[in-house]
C-alpha cells in the first residue's frame, strides 16, 4: 500500500511540473509566434498560434481540473470535484473546434485574397515550435493512458509538433518559390489535422459527460465475469459509469443461491471488478427474487 502512495504521489508530482512547464513554454512560443505572424502577415504562423493558445487554454483548464480531482468530498458534493476532470475535457474539445471554425475562415479568405509573406522567418519561427511542442508532448507521454485530460494533453501537443513541421515546409516553399497561396493552404491543413486529433476526445468526453461506458469498458464482459462468479445466478439493473477521467463506478442487483454466501460471493465479484479496473461498487444481493442485503464499497 506504501509504494502505491509513493506511485501515487510521484505521478501527482510529475503531472504537476509537467504541465506548468507545458503551460509556461507554450504560451512563451505563442506570444512570439502571433507577433511573427502579425509581423509578416503569416496565416500559417497566425493559425498555429490560435492552436497553440487553444492548446494553453487547454492544459490550464487541465491541470485545474487534474486539481479539483484531489479536494475531498463534502455534503454538498459527495464524490468531491472529480467529475470536474470530465467536463475539462469536453471543454478542451469544444476550444479547439473554436479555433478550426476561425482558422477555416482566414484561410478561405486569403485563398481569394493572397498576400505576400516571409518565408523565411515563417520556417525559422515554426521550427522553434516544432521543438517545443514535442518536447511537451514527451512530458505527458508516460501518463497519456492513465487519464483523458493527459492524453488530450499528450495528442494535441503531438499535433503541434507535426503541424508546425508543415508550417516549417510551407515557409520553405514560400521561400524558394515565392508561392503565397501555400500559406492558406496549410492553415487549411491545420484545420483538419485539429479536427482529426480532436474528434476522439470529443466523443470520448461527451460519452463521459452522459454517463456513458467508458472507453475500453464492455458491458457484456462485466456482466459476464459477475455471472462467472461461483453461487451467481443472475444480474439485473447493471450500471456503468465514469466519477472521472480515471475512476469508474459499478452498481448492480446480483441474485445469489445462497444467502449465507453473501460475503463471500461480494469478495469474489469485487475482486474481479478490481482486475477490470472498476474500484467503485455497489452490489444489492438477492436470493429467490426476495432483497437479502445491499453492499456499498467505496474506497
Amino acid at each position: 500500500m506504501e509504494s502505491h502512495h509513493h506511485e501515487h504521489t510521484h505521478r501527482i508530482t510529475s503531472l504537476n511540473k509537467a504541465f506548468i512547464i507545458g503551460i509556461v513554454l507554450n504560451l512563451s512560443f505563442v506570444i512570439v509566434e502571433f507577433g511573427v505572424g502579425f509581423y509578416y502577415n503569416s496565416l500559417g504562423l497566425l493559425s498555429d498560434a490560435g492552436h497553440n493558445l487553444g492548446d494553453v487554454a487547454s492544459l490550464i483548464l487541465a491541470m485545474l481540473a487534474f486539481r479539483l480531482e484531489k479536494i475531498h468530498s463534502n455534503s454538498r458534493y459527495t464524490y468531491g470535484y472529480k467529475k470536474s476532470t470530465i467536463l475539462v475535457s469536453l471543454l478542451n474539445a469544444v476550444i479547439l473546434l473554436v479555433a478550426v471554425g476561425i482558422i477555416i475562415a482566414e484561410s478561405i479568405d486569403k485563398l481569394f485574397y493572397p498576400v505576400a509573406v516571409d518565408g523565411s522567418a515563417i520556417a525559422w519561427t515554426a521550427g522553434v515550435g516544432v521543438v517545443i511542442n514535442a518536447l511537451t508532448a514527451w512530458l505527458f507521454m508516460k501518463d497519456k493512458d492513465k487519464d483523458l485530460n493527459v492524453k488530450g494533453a499528450y495528442l494535441h501537443m503531438a499535433a503541434d509538433a507535426l503541424v508546425s513541421i508543415g508550417v516549417v515546409a510551407s515557409g520553405i516553399i514560400i521561400m524558394y518559390t515565392g508561392w503565397s497561396i501555400v500559406d492558406p493552404i496549410i492553415g487549411l491543413g491545420i484545420a483538419v489535422v485539429i479536427v482529426i486529433s480532436t474528434w476522439g476526445l470529443l466523443r470520448d468526453s461527451l460519452r463521459l459527460s452522459l454517463d456513458g461506458v467508458p472507453v475500453g469498458i464492455d458491458i457484456n464482459e462485466i456482466r459476464q465475469i459477475i455471472l462467472d462468479q461461483p453461487g451467481v445466478e443472475s444480474c439485473h439493473h447493471l450500471h456503468i459509469w465514469a466519477l472521472s477521467t480515471t475512476e469508474t463506478a459499478l452498481t448492480a442487483h446480483i441474485v445469489i443461491d445462497n444467502m449465507e454466501r453473501m460475503e463471500e460471493i461480494k469478495h469474489l465479484i469485487k475482486a474481479r471488478l478490481e482486475e477490470a479496473d472498476i474500484h467503485h461498487v455497489t452490489l444489492e444481493f438477492e436470493c429467490e427474487g426476495v432483497p437479502c442485503e445491499t453492499e456499498n464499497d467505496y474506497f
